[in-house]
């Protein structure tokens, strides 16, 4: 009889508004940085546009990419490569055979830069000034074919798209190939480039953007009283995953398990969350289910949490729902306060911050809350660090996206 392999985390890489890898992220998340500064362009004058902050990567790619990458790459698929060359070597860039090798790296909006370039060479100067590699750019799959290339990953590249829960669900998706026996290995992770006048005028149309020009770091406050809307942020994150078993065999170290992958959809609206929260608590509980983890075991959440005045609650109710009376022992952590929200690249990034808040046994702050709202029923980490508790513990990772998306990582101590 067959048994379904364990799954563990054995690299991770990131370029983040926090720093230019996983390192400096996670001190300066743990430090309560913020990642969020005014931009320095005249977009907000020249189009009218009522934000004129976001939360930049920390590290340009032109400070760590050759030129001739740079010219045939989007920012987004740049952004994945730095992240996956991190996290492959953080890996010890295993021997694997290509066939059993996959990549699964995802942007929630895709090759945007190139896009609207591209039109505007068309507009102004006609077809044939628009670069022939306009389409590999753009096109949503060009993340994590050029990972596969660089790696010579045969099992899969796969792009999974769905808005802000890309990421996790990209690491789901990977973590389900090696279950299923189709890889060994498999790299995954999400990525986003859109700090791009466009999408920023979009989602300050929408009113969903904090619109806190004079305070740029204090603009993103998850559970605050006064949160008004998140700020747009931009970057990566991969991890390595690996069965159990293949790491053993070569003394690879392990960060964590990825064990368990909650999957639901709300039917609702393109844009708002169900407003009871029940597609999250099945997200969660089926996570959790699939870990074979039960509630009292986990002791740490990382939420969604945008800082959007609805989203924030609903989704503090629904985990209190998914883990009944043991919520009271899990400390929750919000940390678009820093980051921003990297859309696509957010679920990963924040598996990231989950994998780590286990192996460090910390779980970073929420910076921001002055006035925590009152509905907040969650011990939330405030300002510094919480200390987590020795022993084989879990964690759990929400991600939510525009369309009703919703997807639940359950992580757990080796």
């Amino acid at each position: 009889m067959s048994t379904v392999p364990e799954v563990v985390v054995t690299g991770l890489g990131a370029t983040t508004p926090l720093g230019g890898d996983v390192p400096s992220t996670w001190r300066a998340a743990l430090a309560g940085e913020s990642g969020a500064r005014p931009m320095d362009n005249d977009w907000a004058t020249t189009y009218e546009i009522g934000v004129n902050f976001a939360a930049q990567l920390r590290v340009p790619p032109s400070e760590v990419l050759p030129r001739p990458e740079i010219k045939r790459m989007d920012p987004s698929s740049q952004y994945a490569i730095i992240a996956a060359r991190e996290a492959w070597a953080d890996a010890g860039a295993p021997e694997v055979d290509g066939d059993r090798l996959g990549s699964v790296v995802s942007s929630g909006i895709g090759g945007i830069w190139t896009t609207l370039d591209g039109w505007d060479t068309l507009r102004e100067k006609g077809g044939r000034r628009v670069l022939p590699m306009t389409v590999p750019m753009l096109m949503p799959n060009s993340a994590t074919a050029y990972v596969s290339l660089e790696l010579g990953a045969r099992a899969g590249a796969h792009a999974v798209v769905s808005a802000c829960a890309t990421g996790a669900e990209a690491i789901g998706y990977a973590a389900d190939m090696i279950r299923a026996g189709r890889a060994d290995i498999v790299v995954a992770g999400g990525t986003e480039a859109v700090i791009h006048p466009m999408p920023i005028a979009a989602f300050a149309a929408s009113r969903t953007l904090s619109t806190r020009n004079d305070d740029p770091a204090g603009a993103s406050r998850p559970y605050d009283v006064d949160r008004d809307g998140f700020v747009i942020g931009e970057g990566a994150g991969v991890v390595v995953l690996e069965s159990a078993a293949h790491a053993a065999a070569r003394g690879a170290r392990v960060y964590a398990r990825l064990a368990g992958v909650g999957l639901s959809a709300d039917g609702y609206h393109i844009t708002s969350p169900d407003p009871s929260g029940g597609g999250q608590v099945r997200a969660m509980r089926s996570a959790l289910a699939d870990a074979g983890v039960a509630a009292r075991d986990v002791v740490h959440v990382n939420a969604h949490a945008t800082s959007t005045v609805v989203g924030d609650l609903i989704e503090a109710r629904s985990i209190r729902e998914a883990l009944g009376d043991e919520a009271d022992h899990a400390v929750l952590s919000a940390t678009k306060s820093m980051t921003g929200h990297l859309l696509g690249g957010a679920g990963a990034l924040e598996t990231i911050f989950t994998v780590l808040a286990l192996h460090d046994r910390l779980a970073p702050p929420t910076i921001n809350v002055a006035n925590p709202d009152p509905e907040l029923v969650l011990d939330l980490v405030r300002d510094t660090p919480r200390a987590l508790p020795a022993g084989q513990v879990a964690a759990v990772n929400n991600s939510f996206g525009f369309g009703g998306h919703n997807v639940a990582l359950v992580v757990t101590s080796v």
